[in-house]
């Protein structure tokens, strides 16, 4: 069980009247179709509950503390255009979406440079609109029946980023959502829905950042589809830098055409609670999909990564790389599975998740998974668990260099493989710094 020591209780279904409430008041100026999807979602949450450690999915994960606080619907805190460049990543893009607890900010948002023909908003927008691609595409791709963090997220739709790239584009800038949370006297929850469609032959870099206004308590809810057509190119970017107090749970689900490519890089720093989901489904023949992960977490902190791959579709390719940093009492959770179906001939997947612990208190559960029906495939996988190479420390110390100074070194070595992946330069630049300040000084005890 993981040391989250939080009493475990029963099927538990929060926050109800507060939902309903929010649907009456939906049902005003939402479309008939929209209010419907919301009506059923929140009949399968309440069917669900939220999940239990007996859940095998969720065995090393207990999220009963999320339930025992009554969080309320945050409005925008006061001087958060002020705060906007002090906080990680608020000076990065010129191409940006940003939303303050789950509602888009105008004036905080930039689209300088986004060709006319792409359509970028926020989704609240395109409801208004009743925008027929966002009635065709929302929950196609993230099903509700049977996630109860989705169904919770989709009785909830109100807001988040739509963007539809038509055929042939080919975006020279990336474009960032950046989902800032927290800032509030009281706990406050938001949950964002983004929709993110891409045409064939089109070519894309979206970077999705979730960050804490300040320390304070709150949950963030996240829900993200990405529907990539034919011979399309998507390079993804998810950076978690929550509040160490917030409890942060997502779910990315794509979908992929013939001959596209997908890259994924998955960054974790902060929460109290993370769990991550990401599935992707490689649908069309000649597929590829690349999914990098990093996780660093300190103290008590928690953070689940499930990802799925599956290999719908003969001739496609996968690899897969989770590392994780964890130190003092942090626990983590990897489980990943790569699924090749029974027509998936010429499969090749590689899936591998890598561990280093800088404390002797520190725990992690990983379980890399293969099912695989087809009988002519390449697949492998494999999990390691270690901490700092006393011979390697030895070396760099009897070089001169301090104790303190060659785990320091040895630590970003070992994430470095992910980190040299990213790559928007200022970005990486982001990244290195805040992992320098949080995990590599708490390795020193400098924290």
């Amino acid at each position: 069980m993981s040391k989250l020591a939080v009493k475990e209780t029963k099927k538990v279904i929060p926050w109800k009247a507060k939902i309903e409430r929010a649907l009456d008041v939906h049902q005003v100026v939402g479309p008939t179709w929209l209010n419907a999807l919301r009506r059923a979602a929140l009949e399968h949450f309440c069917a669900l509950g939220l999940p239990t450690i007996r859940h095998e999915d969720w065995k090393y994960t207990n999220v009963a503390g999320i339930a025992e606080i009554d969080f309320q619907f945050g409005d925008e805190p006061s001087g958060t255009l002020s705060k906007l460049p002090q906080l990680p990543l608020g000076e990065l893009g010129t191409n940006r979406l940003v939303f303050i607890n789950g509602r888009y900010n105008r004036e905080l948002s930039s689209l300088s440079s986004v060709p006319a023909a792409v359509k970028v908003t926020s989704l609240a927008d395109a409801i208004r609109s009743d925008d027929p691609k966002v009635r065709e595409h929302v929950t196609r791709y993230a099903r509700f029946e049977d996630r109860p963090f989705v169904a919770l997220n989709t009785a909830l739709i109100g807001d988040g980023a739509f963007i539809e790239i038509p055929d042939g584009v080919v975006l020279d800038e990336p474009i960032h959502l950046w989902f800032g949370s927290g800032g509030n006297a009281e706990p406050v929850m938001s949950h964002p829905r983004s929709l993110i469609l891409v045409g064939s032959r089109s070519q894309a870099t979206i970077v999705e950042a979730y960050v804490g206004l300040n320390n304070s308590v709150y949950f963030s809810n996240a829900v993200t589809e990405v529907a990539i057509s034919d011979a399309a190119v998507v390079d993804h970017y998810k950076l978690q830098m929550e509040s160490e107090r917030a409890f942060h749970v997502a779910a990315l689900d794509v979908v992929q055409g013939r001959s596209s490519s997908f890259f994924s890089h998955n960054i974790s720093f902060g929460g109290e609670l993370v769990r991550n989901d990401l599935d992707a489904v490689l649908s069309g023949e000649g597929g590829e999909c690349t999914l990098d992960g990093l996780y660093a977490a300190k103290g008590k902190q928690h953070v689940d990564n499930h990802t799925v791959i599956d290999h719908s579709s003969p001739h496609c390719s996968s690899r897969e790389l989770y590392k994780g940093i964890l130190d003092g009492e942090s626990t983590a959770v990897f489980n990943g599975s790569v699924i090749v179906r029974k027509d998936a001939q010429k499969t090749d997947a590689r899936q591998s998740n890598r561990n280093l612990l800088l404390s002797e208190t520190a725990e992690i559960n990983t379980k890399p998974e293969l099912r695989i029906l087809a009988d002519d495939v390449k697949c492998s996988h494999g999990a390691t668990i270690g901490q700092i190479d006393r011979e390697a420390l030895f070396y760099l110390c009897s070089r001169g260099i301090g104790q303190d100074e060659a785990r320091t070194l040895l630590t970003y070595a070992f994430a470095n493989e992910i980190l040299e992946r990213i790559r928007i330069k200022d970005l990486s630049t982001q990244v290195e710094e805040t992992l320098s300040h949080s995990m590599l000084e708490s390795a020193l005890g400098g924290l």
